[in-house]
């Protein structure tokens, strides 16, 4: 069995297209197509089961997916071993971050990181799907690290550092009738239209259970995957926003309000799988995350 005959089947099983993986490999269809049904013939089972319309792993697939994983996981670390030895850190990490994050400088991390580590190739994803799909994407392998916005209680599978932690605060037009107040309580916004971020993302998560915990149904009719411009949203009049404090809140048009008898804020930590041993380089990244991670709240509002 050789190392690409399991490279090639972890990528047709997390793409469930042979076409997709090709293109992710940079290999011809015809000859990912032969190497799995060379897989096939040597482990004597059947990985996928195939039609014109579908392909989907077979129930022995589905078994020798994370050992898969897990043996290409096992020789990277191997090699990673032997070259650091002989030429310093290196390796490859993909890290995957949220859309705005302005109290915490990843370009400016990343960026010393690779000037002390040149040798570690760096491939950073933004997510447009929120903390849960990040957390997703690392629990299946498709990241090594993530950095988030969940509570403990969503992150099952991976070990979370923490790094900050940021308030939430209600962000209503200048001119509602309850922009005058000191603060506001979840209560106070019942019936309102609200401007939030798309469901899984972990902001989003977090204020729809503290609404349904106290019983009150919420109607989110603006839906943005980048929290920097719910303000302008709601400058605009078109609803209200409960928003954690990564981002300035408080702009032309807005006041932004501490909230009241609540214990809501926003969790931000790093991310990595529970289940697979971290590489030098990934710890030495998480390292460098966590030094550079302040004490205090992220309050930039």
């Amino acid at each position: 069995m050789e190392t690409r005959q399991l490279e090639y089947f972890v990528r047709v099983a997390e793409e469930l297209s042979f076409t997709r993986a090709a293109q992710r490999l940079f290999a011809t269809q015809s000859t990912v197509s032969a190497t799995i049904r060379t897989l096939e013939t040597e482990l004597g089972v059947t990985l996928f089961d195939r039609s014109t319309r579908r392909v989907a792993l077979s129930p022995a697939g589905a078994e020798f997916l994370p050992e898969a994983k897990a043996a290409l996981e096992a020789v990277e670390r191997a090699r990673a071993v032997v070259q650091e030895a002989s030429a310093g850190l290196r390796g490859s990490l993909r890290i995957g971050t949220l859309t705005s994050i302005e109290a915490f400088d990843i370009p400016q991390l990343l960026g010393a990181f690779h000037q002390r580590h040149p040798l570690v190739d760096l491939h950073l994803t933004v997510s447009l799907t929120g903390s849960t799909g990040l957390a997703d994407d690392v629990r299946q392998g498709r990241l090594d690290v993530a950095l988030l916005g969940l509570p403990p209680s969503e992150l099952a599978g991976l070990e979370a550092t923490p790094l900050a932690s940021a308030p939430y605060y209600a962000v209503l037009p200048s001119a509602h009738p309850l922009a005058g107040r000191a603060s506001i309580r979840l209560p106070d916004l019942d019936g309102e239209r609200f401007v939030d971020c798309p469901r899984g993302f972990g902001n989003r998560l977090a204020v729809d259970r503290a609404f349904a915990e106290l019983g009150i149904s919420r109607r989110v009719t603006i839906e943005l995957a980048d929290v920097r411009t719910i303000p302008d949203y709601v400058a605009a009049g078109l609803g209200v926003a409960i928003a954690p404090g990564t981002v300035p809140l408080a702009i032309p048009g807005t006041v932004a309000l501490p909230l009241a008898k609540t214990t809501l804020t926003w969790p931000f930590s790093v991310v990595v799988s529970a289940g697979r041993p971290p590489s030098r380089a990934l710890r030495t990244l998480l390292d460098l995350f966590t030094s550079a991670a302040t004490e205090r709240d992220i309050t930039d509002v």
